[in-house]
């Protein structure tokens, strides 16, 4: 962990808040190579009626278009909460060289699959501004009960 990382989460953080004031569930995520944002996104699956339309899935599509490559070998994603199955299937092809996230999600998260769903050159970060990833979630689902 780096100082960066808590600097590019909080960044991340107002990704999500974008998801929430839009009635999506709060995920946020955001790509950075070589300390520059090259790009953003947040969970949009009711905006684009697209179940797959998840932060960081809109992340790396966006990515793999500024470097115009299909490899983000020297990137991070960062992104608020551990991804799903689905998405890190996508991270596992597009060979990040570390992944951060949040908050963990033992419900169906990444991490319950064994063996790793992710590359295996991929560092794995978690828990970077947990409590503040985590409240988001919780404030979403608390509303919608």
């Amino acid at each position: 962990m780096t100082t960066d990382d808590n600097h590019f989460m909080r960044l991340a953080i107002k990704e999500a808040e974008k998801a929430f004031e839009a009635n999506e569930v709060p995920i946020g995520a955001l790509i950075v190579s070589q300390n520059q944002i090259i790009s953003r996104g947040y969970n949009q699956t009711q905006l684009l009626n697209d179940a797959t339309a998840h932060a960081e899935i809109i992340a790396l599509t966006s990515a793999f278009a500024f470097l115009n490559s299909k490899y983000l070998k020297d990137c991070t994603l960062y992104v608020t909460v551990e991804p799903c199955a689905m998405c890190a299937g996508a991270l596992r092809w597009a060979q990040l060289r570390r992944i951060v996230f949040g908050a963990y999600e033992p419900k169906c998260g990444f991490s319950i699959y064994e063996p790793s769903i992710l590359h295996p050159k991929t560092e794995i970060i978690g828990g970077i501004e947990e409590a503040s990833c985590a409240s988001l979630m919780t404030a979403f689902f608390k509303n919608k009960r």
